[in-house]
């Protein structure tokens, strides 16, 4: 695929045409906002083409859609907030380094595998917060059933700065070379196999950050090698779009949508925000496989040699999981880049290096243990 601004700055330079979608209270800034009210009290059989307007938003619409109020209870928020804070607060006092995708590390406060923290310290708080109708509408109206959530929260203080635009999980989590060896259907499947979002625990006006939007770039196949580019950074800058958000409100998007954490140029808001990635029940192998068992009884005969590399890297894919996800990213941090090592890395790295056995198995057995929630 060949990347031309042009190509892009054609297909984000639309309007969206909020004939094509009657639920939706408004269009601000090319962006969708509904009234989550308004959204609840939907006749059920309604219902169905609700969540076919919000599919059609995310794909051939805007990319981006606003619940305003989706958490009308704000005691309920402001309760997880505080489970939030004191995490944070805890997290510091460690001393461990705070790794961030699109950021430098310790930029901002992060707490990951927030949803897991949040119902080991408080369970009914965590069944408030999630039993919460608008998230389960937009991610089932995406996904289907049988979706997966996990969330990160992201907090950016005064003088925080801008994330650099990108897009997100999967191929968005890749290298432009890593990306560029999958082929142009995977490009376009991608942004199918999970859903962000974003639900404010503060009031978010401009100059505390909120995201920064590019509407209609999911609809641009070769973004996924685009938006590192300098030309593509610049155009962003100028054509981005940013919504104001309350305590409560919460924003959903195509993860192919190009965007970004904003800089906090307020004096005292401190942005706090639960970023949600809900992920498809589809992606997931049939089997469940101890892929360092394996590894471990094939690396002798890998280290032997007599193999073409050709012959040896497909030999690795077999035995060892080739992508780095899911981790613990408390313990595995993308420090160094946006992801951790994978296995299969590890297991090249090995190779290269003419490690023993005994040597392999014990960095498998570090890496398996960083990858764990509990200990």
């Amino acid at each position: 695929m060949e990347v031309r601004l042009d190509d892009l700055a054609a297909v984000v330079e639309q309007t969206t045409d909020p004939a094509g979608f009657p639920h939706a209270a408004r269009v601000e800034r090319n962006v969708l906002v509904y009234d989550a009210a308004q959204a609840r009290a939907t006749s059920s059989s309604d219902r169905a083409a609700l969540a076919a307007e919000l599919v059609r938003a995310l794909t051939d619409g805007p990319g981006i859609v606003v619940f305003e109020g989706a958490f009308p209870d704000l005691a309920v928020v402001d309760r997880v907030t505080e489970v939030f804070d004191a995490i944070i607060a805890e997290e510091a006092a460690t001393g461990a380094a705070a790794g961030d995708h699109f950021a430098p590390p310790g930029a901002n406060s992060r707490v990951w595998n927030a949803l897991e923290k949040l119902a080991v310290r408080d369970p009914e708080a965590f069944v408030s917060y999630y039993a919460n109708d608008v998230i389960a509408l937009v991610s089932s109206a995406w996904l289907g059933p049988g979706y997966q959530l996990t969330s990160q929260v992201n907090v950016v203080r005064p003088g925080g700065r801008a994330q650099e635009p990108h897009r997100d999980y999967h191929l968005g989590f890749l290298s432009d070379e890593q990306a560029a060896r999958y082929p142009d259907h995977v490009h376009a499947l991608s942004p199918v196999l999970t859903l962000q979002g974003a639900v404010a625990h503060t009031d978010m006006p401009l100059e505390s950050g909120p995201t920064l939007y590019l509407p209609f770039s999911h609809q641009y196949l070769p973004g996924y090698l685009a938006w590192r580019r300098d030309d593509v950074k610049a155009y962003f800058a100028q054509h981005h779009v940013q919504l104001p958000l309350h305590k409560g409100d919460a924003g959903f998007f195509n993860p192919a949508v190009l965007h970004g954490a904003g800089s906090n140029v307020s004096r005292d808001i401190q942005r706090m925000a639960n970023l949600l990635q809900v992920s498809s029940a589809f992606g997931r192998a049939m089997e469940q496989v101890d892929r360092a068992r394996v590894v471990s009884a094939v690396y002798p005969v890998l280290r032997r040699g007599g193999l073409r590399g050709d012959e040896l890297e497909a030999a690795v894919a077999a035995a060892a999981e080739g992508y780095p996800f899911p981790t613990n990213l408390d313990l595995d941090q993308p420090v160094d880049g946006p992801t951790p090592l994978s296995q299969a890395e590890l297991v090249r790295h090995a190779l290269a290096e003419g490690w023993e056995p005994a040597a392999l198995d014990a960095t498998l057995d570090a890496h398996a243990a960083r990858r764990r929630t509990t200990s």
